[in-house]
């Protein structure tokens, strides 16, 4: 029995990446449910100029966003074992290994485009 747990939601600019030169990121799939234990990955697909820049939250009803990974792979100290990040421009994926009822939410990623450096 497939007990629907985990959500996935997005935080991304509604523009198609590219179509008018701002970045934007896309997630996949919109909803994901996923039983106890079972290991499910998610996806996100950034926009050129985020390079290493890309960040994962976890939210939970009634509560701010949580800070999962920070540079791709770089673990907040709270973050638990189970979950892993990966990846590298445009592809990155967030990954649960073994499911617990504790990680139903919404799982939001985020790239910060640092833009074109200019000197003078």
């Amino acid at each position: 029995f497939n007990c629907p747990i985990l959500r996935l939601s997005h935080l991304s600019s509604p523009l198609t990446p590219g179509s008018d030169g701002n970045p934007s990121v896309t997630q996949s799939p919109a909803v994901k449910s996923a039983a106890l234990g079972e290991t499910v990955s998610l996806s996100c697909s950034a926009s050129a100029g985020v390079d290493d820049d890309l960040s994962w939250y976890q939210q939970k009803p009634g509560q701010p966003p949580k800070l999962l990974f920070y540079k791709i792979s770089s673990r907040q100290s709270d973050t638990p074992s189970h979950f892993s990040s990966s990846g590298s421009e445009p592809q990155f994926t967030l990954t649960v290994s073994g499911v617990q009822a504790d990680d139903a939410g919404d799982y939001y990623c985020m790239g910060v485009h640092s833009g074109p450096v200019f000197t003078q």
